[in-house]
C-alpha cells in the first residue's frame, strides 16, 4: 500500500511560479512511476506531467510543455512539480499518482495509476 500526501499548493498571480510536493510512504517508492494530474470545476481530470522510476523519461502535456518540470528525489520519497509562467488556465486541484506497473517508461492516462493522493488546490488569480 502507498500513500500520498500533496502540499505546496496556493493563490498565485498569473506569471508566478509555485512548486507542489508529493510525499510517498512505501519501501519501493523508488520502483513506481509518478504523475501529476489535475482537475478544473466542471472539468474531467487531465494529465499534466509523469516521470519513470528511473528518471530517465519525463511525460508532459502539450499545455504545460515548457513551463512545468517534473521531479523525483527517490531517497526522499518525493515528487516534485515545479509550476513557472501560471496561466488562471492552470487553476485546478492538482493530485499525484503512483503506478507501481509501469517499468520503464511512464503512462499518459489516469487508469494506469493505483494510487492517488487527496490533491492539492491550484488557483491562479489575474
Amino acid at each position: 500500500q502507498v500513500q500520498l500526501v500533496e502540499s505546496g499548493g496556493g493563490l498565485v498571480q498569473a506569471g508566478g511560479s509555485l512548486r507542489l510536493s508529493c510525499a510517498a510512504s512505501g519501501r519501493t517508492f523508488s520502483s513506481y512511476a509518478m504523475g501529476w494530474f489535475r482537475q478544473a470545476p466542471g472539468k474531467e481530470r487531465e494529465f499534466v506531467a509523469a516521470i519513470s522510476w528511473r528518471r530517465s523519461s519525463t511525460y508532459y502535456s502539450d499545455s504545460v510543455k515548457g513551463r512545468f518540470t517534473i521531479s523525483r528525489d527517490n531517497a526522499k520519497n518525493t515528487v516534485y512539480l515545479q509550476m513557472n509562467s501560471l496561466e488562471p488556465e492552470d487553476t485546478a486541484v492538482y493530485y499525484c499518482a503512483a503506478d507501481p506497473d509501469t517499468l520503464y517508461s511512464a503512462s499518459v492516462r489516469a487508469g494506469a495509476y493505483d494510487y492517488w493522493g487527496q490533491g492539492t488546490q491550484v488557483t491562479v488569480s489575474t
